[in-house]
């Protein structure tokens, strides 16, 4: 019958999920394992079908893992989907037993029954548009290759210091693409004697490099160089030219993930269903805050869709981990830094309020206040963020730009 609900736990695993199902009084209508597969967890949508009666949408289904393959197929049959922290579930889990013992079937049976009795502590899943999901793909994916072309820099730099620590005096980024033709140019002491000052000029004329200039560059690679044997030198570039090999590809596909997202937030714009085209849409919004660039914007967007559509600022201030911790008993009060947070987001909104800092005079201001009266650089900055992201959920509801002569207008007009 339509008036029914019914209450789905999916204790989830890499090969098989295990399945229970309750009805509204908390009675167990059906236990049964699935495999991770198309077949299997078509079957799941089937036999859920069946069992409700075609009522899809009447049934509730609680998970740990908010994505993948089983939450979007339940999500594409109306199915409603909510997930939970493993921690609040480990909460749960004490209700049935104390004694420390797990099972799948077991938690399948919390799942569903503290969804049934507590759905407020679950998060309500929704479908996400194709746009998003790639924008997350390719924002994690630049992220790990960063992460991967930082390593490579740490041994390109370990290497130079072994027997050519006069290149790292030049600075800067040390995979960029004028470095390393330089390195190629001059890569030992012996070879950076010879080399003409011309070469470099042309080098750093080809890369548009003005910091340096040629005599300079000639003169810091011809210090005294350190005494080391000659297999030392011979091993080290050998070492450097391996990363080089890997370092180059790595950049050129850190350039193409910055070009995609670039091109998915354009693509978001362009497929908003804003009726009213005057209105401003959510990404011209947060474009509009001073510290917001391409990373922030996508990391926002990909890692917190719903809360921003929502405009949460509750929400965004736990996800983004700018919302303290208090652990308060009896006469003992201590405030601590949130570190249960989306990883990603708290490096996004930390760039946000230090680039804020230098560009808006607000967000400097409050930065001087918490500094002048004694607070770390990390707590002044969390304290921008959470102003920031009520600033941004303020701008969202009104449909309005940032304009950073609000408050001076404000005061004048009372």
């Amino acid at each position: 019958m339509s008036g029914e609900q019914w209450f789905v736990g999916v204790d989830w695993g890499s090969e098989q999920h295990q399945i229970c199902v309750l009805e509204g009084d908390g009675k167990v209508v059906g236990e049964r394992q699935v495999a991770h597969s198309g077949d299997g967890i078509a079957d799941l949508c089937t036999w859920l079908d069946k069992l409700s009666g075609g009522y899809l949408e009447s049934v509730h289904a609680a998970i740990e893992m908010p994505h993948g393959a089983v939450v979007e197929m339940l999500l594409e049959r109306k199915v409603q989907v909510y997930a939970i922290n493993p921690k609040q579930l480990d909460r749960f889990r004490d209700r049935f037993t104390v004694a420390g013992a797990k099972d799948d079937r077991r938690d399948a049976r919390v799942l569903a029954d503290s969804l049934r009795t507590d759905r407020r502590s679950f998060r309500h899943l929704q479908v996400e548009a194709p746009e998003v999901i790639e924008l997350r793909e390719w924002s994690r994916m630049r992220e790990e290759l960063k992460q991967d072309r930082n390593r490579l820099v740490n041994r390109l730099r370990e290497q130079l210091r072994r027997y050519y620590p006069q290149m790292l005096e030049l600075g800067g980024d040390l995979g960029a693409a004028w470095f390393l033709e330089l390195w190629e140019k001059a890569p030992t002491p012996a070879e950076a004697a010879r080399i003409r000052k011309a070469s470099i000029a042309a080098i750093l004329k080809r890369n548009r490099i003005r910091r340096h200039d040629a005599a300079g560059v000639l003169h810091i690679l011809r210090q005294q160089p350190l005494q080391v044997s000659r297999g030392t030198t011979a091993a080290a570039k050998a070492h450097i030219e391996s990363v080089i090999i890997r370092l180059r590809p790595v950049t050129e596909l850190i350039d193409q993930a910055h070009a995609r997202l670039d091109e998915l937030i354009a693509e978001i714009v362009a497929n908003d269903d804003s009726t009213e085209r005057e209105e401003q849409r959510d990404v011209s919004i947060l474009r509009s805050m001073p510290g917001i660039g391409r990373i922030v914007l996508a990391t926002l967007l990909a890692e917190a869709t719903q809360a921003l559509t929502a405009r949460d600022y509750h929400t965004l201030r736990i996800l983004t981990g700018v919302a303290p911790v208090t652990w308060r008993s009896g006469k003992k009060c201590v405030v601590m830094m949130r570190r249960a947070c989306n990883k990603r987001l708290r490096e996004a909104m930390y760039h946000w309020a230090r680039v804020a800092i230098q560009h808006d005079a607000a967000s400097r201001e409050r930065y001087a206040e918490l500094r002048g009266r004694g607070k770390r650089h990390g707590h002044a900055l969390r304290t921008v963020s959470e102003r920031l992201l009520r600033v941004a959920c303020a701008m969202l509801r009104d449909r309005t730009r940032y304009d950073p002569q609000h408050r001076t207008a404000r005061a004048t007009a009372a």
